[in-house]
């Protein structure tokens, strides 16, 4: 038994965004549901109100983001119970909620990165490589494992190159940074955040910066790896210092680089593969938690390229 106003949502929202996906009518009535629709959709109904309930009683609550992944679960009839459970790991606890492995592929990650020092999480968009492991690295700063964290990133994207973009050295920077910054504020309250960015407790800054440098007792990330130069890639995993940890993140088919630069990230897997200690994680669009038709589209391409 769950509370109801948890279970639909404010304003319904919950409610709705079921109704929206399926044909058939939802009534809530007090604690009891009633579906008026085909036997098999009223099935997959019954799999994703079980799910919801599941994720209520784990995190508290559950959000409309929750409930769009739950949709797309059991619309290909598989169940969260296989990593939203009470096994599943919760990184984080923030100001806007848990933070959580909701895909399989996620949970495999998160445990990686307690079982290693260097974990590379290679897959699509939209998939939480980025997102987890700021989370991760947030985690381990709150608990005292570490004592800072470094987050960079090649300043490629797209064909650009800073010198071609106006304004000065951090006018340039910040358009590759955003993304970093967005996920530590939705962990880190702003006051907080400002003292820890203006102390360099957290430091977020383009790769080149990281040369010449030892970093111990941090965690660093290195996200779109695939963008980091062979030697760049080294560069960085040698910076690596006593009690450090580091994951780095990409997308081998996002390559920016000019064509006869290789990349270091696909350069990495196959120098790397076998030394104890890294571990390579990689997603598939069934570990997508954005919009929906994100799945579709990387599958289709996907598609398109074997052909």
């Amino acid at each position: 038994m769950v509370d109801a106003l948890s279970f639909i949502g404010p304003k319904d929202e919950n409610i709705k965004l079921i109704e929206e996906s399926f044909k058939s009518k939802i009534v809530v009535r007090g604690d009891e549901i009633i579906v008026d629709g085909m036997k098999k959709e009223i099935e997959i109904i019954n799999l994703l109100v079980n799910d919801m309930i599941i994720t209520i009683n784990n995190k508290g609550f559950v959000e409309k983001d929750d409930v769009k992944l739950l949709i797309n679960l059991s619309k290909s009839g598989q169940s969260s119970i296989d990593f939203i459970d009470s096994d599943s790991p919760i990184i984080l606890h923030t100001h806007r909620g848990a933070i959580y492995a909701k895909t399989k592929g996620q949970k495999a990650y998160l445990k990686a990165v307690k079982e290693n020092d260097i974990v590379f999480a290679i897959g699509p968009a939209g998939t939480g490589k980025t997102y987890q492991a700021v989370a991760s690295a947030v985690d381990a700063l709150k608990s005292k494992i570490v004592d800072k964290i470094i987050i960079t990133r090649p300043a490629v994207e797209a064909g650009e190159r800073l010198g071609f973009l106006p304004g000065d050295l951090k006018n340039k920077v910040d358009p590759y940074l955003t993304p970093l910054f967005d996920a530590l504020s939705d962990m880190i309250q702003r006051d907080k955040l400002k003292i820890y960015l203006d102390s360099s407790v957290i430091e977020v800054a383009p790769l080149a910066y990281m040369r010449g440098r030892t970093l111990h007792n941090s965690f660093i990330i290195l996200d779109e790896a695939q963008n980091a130069t062979k030697t760049q890639m080294k560069m960085f995993l040698t910076r690596l210092g006593v009690t450090s940890k580091s994951i780095i993140t990409g997308d081998i088919t996002q390559i920016d680089l000019p064509p006869k630069e290789k990349s270091g990230l696909v350069d990495a897997i196959k120098v790397l593969k076998k030394i104890k200690g890294i571990s390579f994680i990689n997603f598939d669009e069934n570990d997508v938690v954005r919009h929906k038709l994100i799945k579709d589209i990387i599958k289709a391409y996907g598609d398109n390229n074997g052909k």
